[in-house]
């Protein structure tokens, strides 16, 4: 069974930083993509960022140049570094192995002032 646990979300004022941490069981971590997700009140789930198990990152418009993906294979961890942070920003994120059925349980992100 593989279980997700996301942590590192919390209350930052505009123009801060945070550092959201997903932390996998199982031995399936190091050959998949592993993606962020997010979801704000009232809107449907968005696509954040993505990173292959070669470490090929992309990423949403809305998050490009401000947030970067990362990811420790050895520790079957994946990391979302995320800058100047925008009150838009504020949702829950979640990560994903892409094209399963496993999801964490989310952190709340919150950008407010």
């Amino acid at each position: 069974q593989v279980q997700l646990v996301e942590s590192g979300g919390g209350l930052v004022q505009p123009g801060g930083s945070l550092r959201l941490s997903c932390a996998a069981s199982g031995s399936i971590f190091s050959s998949n993509t592993m993606v962020w997700y997010r979801q704000a009140p009232g809107k449907e789930r968005e696509l954040v960022a993505a990173i292959t198990s070669g470490g090929i990152s992309n990423y949403a418009d809305s998050v490009k140049g401000r947030f970067s993906i990362s990811r420790d294979n050895a520790k079957n961890t994946v990391f979302l570094q995320m800058y100047s942070l925008k009150p838009e920003d504020t949702a829950i994120y979640y990560c994903t192995i892409a094209g399963s059925y496993y999801w964490g349980q989310g952190t709340q992100v919150t950008v407010s002032s």
